[in-house]
């Protein structure tokens, strides 16, 4: 056995596993979303409590869920690492955006990846929807151009690893890639799993997040045929003024607004920020998981409650110990109340003095993106003191008792933060990071 072992370090392709029980940081992050095609560009939006939301342009709706959430800056072709071909042949749009979104996470950390690094490497990009906008382009050129005519590289865009397996490419690692599959969660699944898998010694940094761009009529329609978009009729208030459309709380949400985006935090082991000199930005402190067996859009309490609370068990702490929730807050009627039935069941009368805000009022909802997005978003509220309003807020009397920061980003310091997710099929992520 010893001779074995022995022979198996001299191998120059053999890599030592990590020792198990590690501490897990944050060291940087990436987004493009409707406020911006990088995560600075949507941080300075943010603060000024913009929203991103537009009547829709890629593509043609009959629909009074006209208003999306669109990347008001993104060109493929101007990005340094694409051309026409590459742009052509990925025309899956969630394959570059994860290029440019893992790119950006990556400088932002200050990692160069080299020899040691690369294989250690690992990308979990989680998706809701994935290649639909591919799977659409081939549909109508098998219908009017012939069978020949439908793209090679189809299968690939439809693949649910491709847009890790492509940042992989760009960026020279070589860990496991995959993608978590836990639709509107799915961000929070990626950096959970990623979190685990450094803990677990099975590599020592995580490209973690989502992608989705779902833009396309279909999708749009099918949202507004199952009454989870907000329809803006004559008499709304977003009717001549876009900005308006997501209002996560108030007394009039409708629905969420369906947005493109892509999120990417970038995780570590505690003993590699210091063998490589990296900048923590916040502790990945707790993780709780749960899938409700109930309905496949309708949430469930007890399953959701039991997400919290497991969340707060894993991160060591009790309840009072939140300092601020970042809520799921999609801008539905009964997605919202029963989150906050669940905040109020898990922290009692202590809710009613911690800030609950929810980014998707100026973002709207990124599906498998929107986790990821958040969480930087939380981190970098954490850096800056400053936490991000709920804005187009008007209140409703049935939630008067939480603090949902309106209208107005809030300076104030917070070190412990929870962010929540939840997805279509029941399922439930929620993560506490803590500042650094």
């Amino acid at each position: 056995m010893y001779g074995f072992a022995q022979n198996c370090v001299k191998d120059s392709n053999y890599i030592m596993k990590a020792p198990k029980n590690r501490k897990v940081f944050v060291v940087g992050y990436g987004a493009a979303t409707p406020l911006g095609s990088t995560f600075e560009k949507t941080w300075k939006r943010a603060v000024k409590g913009e929203a991103g939301f537009r009547k829709v342009t890629r593509c043609k709706v009959e629909s009074a869920c006209d208003i999306v959430g669109e990347i008001p800056d993104w060109y493929p072709l101007e990005l340094d690492f694409t051309d026409a071909k590459e742009v052509y042949n990925w025309n899956a749009a969630f394959v570059i955006l994860t290029m440019a979104v893992c790119k950006e996470a990556l400088q932002n950390s200050g990692i160069s990846i080299d020899d040691q690094i690369a294989p250690r490497m690992a990308c979990l990009i989680g998706s809701a929807l994935n290649g639909s906008d591919a799977f659409r382009i081939a549909a109508h050129d098998l219908e009017h151009r012939g069978p020949l005519r439908v793209s090679p590289y189809l299968l690939p865009n439809l693949c649910a690893n491709l847009p890790a397996g492509k940042a992989g490419m760009l960026l020279k690692f070589t860990g496991p890639i995959f993608s978590p599959q836990g639709a509107c969660a799915s961000g929070n699944h990626a950096i959970g799993i990623g979190a685990r898998m450094i803990r677990d010694g099975d590599c020592d940094f995580v490209l973690a997040g989502g992608a989705d761009a779902p833009i396309l009529p279909e999708l749009i329609h099918g949202f507004a045929n199952m009454n989870a978009t907000i329809k803006v009729n004559s008499n709304d208030r977003a009717y001549s003024n876009p900005a308006l459309a997501s209002r996560p709380f108030s007394v009039d949400r409708k629905g969420f607004v369906l947005s493109e985006g892509a999120g990417v935090v970038v995780l570590a082991a505690e003993e590699m920020i210091k063998a490589y000199g990296l900048k923590p930005k916040a502790e990945v402190l707790g993780i709780g998981w749960t899938s409700d067996a109930h309905h496949y859009t309708s949430p469930n309490a007890t399953t959701i409650i039991r997400a919290l609370r497991e969340t707060i068990e894993d991160a060591g702490l009790k309840p009072e110990d939140i300092q601020y929730v970042n809520a799921h807050g999609t801008s539905t009627p009964k997605g919202d109340s029963a989150e906050v039935k669940c905040l109020r069941e898990v922290f009692g009368k202590k809710i009613e003095k911690i800030p609950v805000s929810s980014n998707k009022s100026q973002l709207g909802h990124t599906l498998g993106a929107t986790a990821a997005i958040e969480a930087a978003l939380t981190i970098e509220g954490m850096r800056k003191g400053i936490i991000l309003p709920t804005i187009n807020h008007l209140p409703d009397p049935a939630l008067a008792d939480i603090d949902v920061v309106p209208n107005e980003a809030r300076k104030q310091k917070y070190e412990i933060a929870l962010s929540n997710a939840f997805g279509f099929g029941g399922t439930n992520c929620c993560v506490i990071f803590r500042g650094v």
